[in-house]
């Protein structure tokens, strides 16, 4: 972990054009040294985190006033941090009769603070959870006495998770599971919080940084997607193509215990919705062996999404890879455990997180879970096909080779597809998609789950979600559409954004004719467009041009709905529910 001093150095730095981000920290304790290490981290990881710092302790003020300080600096994340410490201070003064309601009562004070902040602003919130300080008045009959500190801190936790979990746009700062990897003496430091209020160590705040930096990055589309693994001492201890599928270990006995473990974190990163690759220097016959008849194996082939073994270079093989599953290099993990080939794939692609695996495989698994790599704020259906719906693009693509031309192909492929308006069984995919979509995204603007569900009921907004199957199977919920009225006779395209996997496939004429429908079914007469170019998202630089839309300024468009004439495609719509005004 990088170092505070490292990280006040990063404020020094000039960071240019960084990408801002608004931040709002309230604490009831000291917070100067917090919004260093979170400014400086936010540098690390290329952001500009703009901070509103009140003084601490001014919680209920910040947020209880409607004409505070925090509603004027309209920020994008609030943090809201309630330390153990104090809370103990408050535990102790409640009368003892009382005590088994105090994280009650805590709860509903927090839940206050949500729905009030909610109710002023659009902002996102960051919950800090409680550390857990046993005072040792109970011993282990804390955990029976209902009254005790320890038993209701650990009750005020479950019910903190119980509250993010019913509100989509709050988020929880993990400081327990922190606490847990590190322990709580490398977490606090009696001295700084005698004299200065102050109660994280000077060590741990990259660590506190690095958990908020994560939660805004997965919110602003900066998330892993896929996990590169090498085979021989990485996936299994041994060499297949030498000692053979009986010799390699993997179970429950001795060293293959490790990888045996290590593969159930990785099947269970492939049900999150993680995909995983395969690349070895192999004979491919060979790699697969141990996935198709290994007794002990957990990971089978078709938990693989792309498996690539041969003896080319794995720098070659990780960009084929990269443009099979059209992801950014910065949304993969390559993990290996020979430091040769770590350092040649990170000299070459340093986009790529390539974690320096410790030199004994039993410690793989605890080293990968401190890092946090796959950090994420929404889990969906969709994630948890996520795997086979590049399994089934592969045969698509085999399909294609059969066909000497594009629109055979597509004529052959009995696309369909579902046009609806959000709703609530939608919304949390809708959000996924805003927030993760980088590279086909005309705005790279993001919306919250709780954004999403604000626009059903909001007027002169106008959304679509679009869903596609084929003969091979279902894409899923691919795209989404929000229109905004600018007068009456006119409508702006405020989101387009769609799956990469779906390219090609002639989507992008497919829901412009949906929307020129809804926008004539509105009485518009002119659709407006714009495009705001990131380093990402670049292929959609001529998106509008290729429609046919008509240039107004720098990366305006308008399509005049008296000029169009509908697109070519080869998808069917489904009659289902018109998509409507929310």
């Amino acid at each position: 972990m990088i170092s505070f001093n490292q990280l006040r150095k990063n404020l020094k730095k000039d960071i240019g054009n960084l990408p801002k981000q608004k931040f709002a920290i309230l604490s009831d304790s000291s917070t100067q040294l917090m919004v260093q290490a979170i400014r400086g981290y936010g540098i690390e990881q290329n952001f500009d985190i703009e901070i509103y710092e009140p003084e601490f302790n001014q919680i209920d003020q910040e947020i209880f006033n409607r004409s505070s300080g925090l509603y004027t600096f309209q920020p994008a994340f609030t943090f809201i941090h309630f330390s153990t410490e104090h809370l103990l201070k408050k535990f102790y003064q409640t009368p003892v009769t009382t005590r088994i309601k105090f994280s009650d009562d805590i709860i509903a004070y927090i839940r206050s603070l949500v729905e009030t902040l909610t109710g002023n602003s659009s902002t996102q919130i960051i919950l800090s959870n409680f550390i857990e300080i046993n005072d040792g008045v109970f011993g282990n009959f804390a955990t029976k006495e209902s009254g005790s500190s320890l038993y209701q801190l650990r009750k005020l936790n479950m019910l903190l998770m119980d509250l993010a979990h019913a509100y989509p746009h709050v988020f929880i700062c993990d400081l327990l599971a922190l606490q847990s990897n590190l322990g709580y003496a490398n977490i606090f430091e009696a001295k700084t919080y005698i004299t200065a209020d102050m109660v994280f160590s000077i060590d741990f705040l990259p660590w506190f940084a690095k958990s908020i930096i994560d939660i805004i990055a997965a919110a602003r589309g900066f998330v892993k997607k896929c996990v590169i693994v090498d085979l021989d001492n990485t996936m299994w201890g041994g060499i297949i193509g030498d000692d053979g599928m009986e010799g390699i270990q993997v179970g429950d006995l001795g060293l293959g215990k490790a990888f045996l473990e290590f593969q159930y974190w990785l099947k269970e990163l492939k049900q999150r919705g993680i995909l995983i690759a395969i690349c070895s220097k192999n004979t491919e016959s060979i790699a697969k062996e141990p996935f198709l008849d290994h007794p002990d194996m957990v990971l089978r082939m078709d938990d693989i999404a792309i498996f690539i073994a041969n003896w080319e270079n794995k720098v070659d093989n990780i960009r084929f890879i990269q443009s099979v599953l059209n992801i950014g290099f910065d949304s993969m993990v390559f993990l290996d455990d020979n430091p040769f080939e770590r350092e040649m794939v990170r000299s070459a692609i340093p986009a790529i997180a390539i974690p320096d695996l410790p030199a004994d495989p039993a410690e793989y698994l605890i080293y990968l879970r401190t890092l946090n790599l796959f950090e994420t704020i929404s889990f969906t259906q969709e994630d948890t096909e996520r795997t086979l719906l590049y399994q089934l693009e592969s045969q698509r693509t085999d399909f294609q080779r059969s066909f000497a031309s594009e629109d055979n192909f597509l004529e052959n492929l009995e696309m369909s597809a579902d046009v609806e308006s959000f709703n609530k069984f939608s919304s949390p995919r809708v959000a996924q998609l805003t927030q993760r979509s980088n590279q086909f995204n005309l705005r790279t603007v993001r919306y919250s789950e709780a954004e999403i569900l604000s626009l059903i009921s909001a007027g002169n907004v106008y959304t679509m979600s679009l869903s596609l199957e084929d003969k091979f199977g279902n894409h899923g919920l691919i795209g989404a559409i929000i229109l905004k009225a600018v007068d009456e006779s006119t409508v702006f395209i405020d989101t387009w954004i769609m799956s990469c996997r779906v390219l090609k496939r002639g989507m992008e004429n497919f829901t412009l004719n949906c929307i020129v429908e809804l926008a004539a079914k509105h009485g518009f007469m002119k659709i407006l467009g714009e495009y705001i170019p990131t380093r990402k998202n670049g292929m959609v630089g001529n998106h509008y041009a290729g429609l046919g839309f008509t240039a107004t300024s720098d990366d305006k468009w308008e399509l005049k709905l008296s000029d169009y004439n509908p697109k070519k495609t080869f998808i069917t719509k489904k009659e289902k529910q018109a998509v409507h005004a929310s």
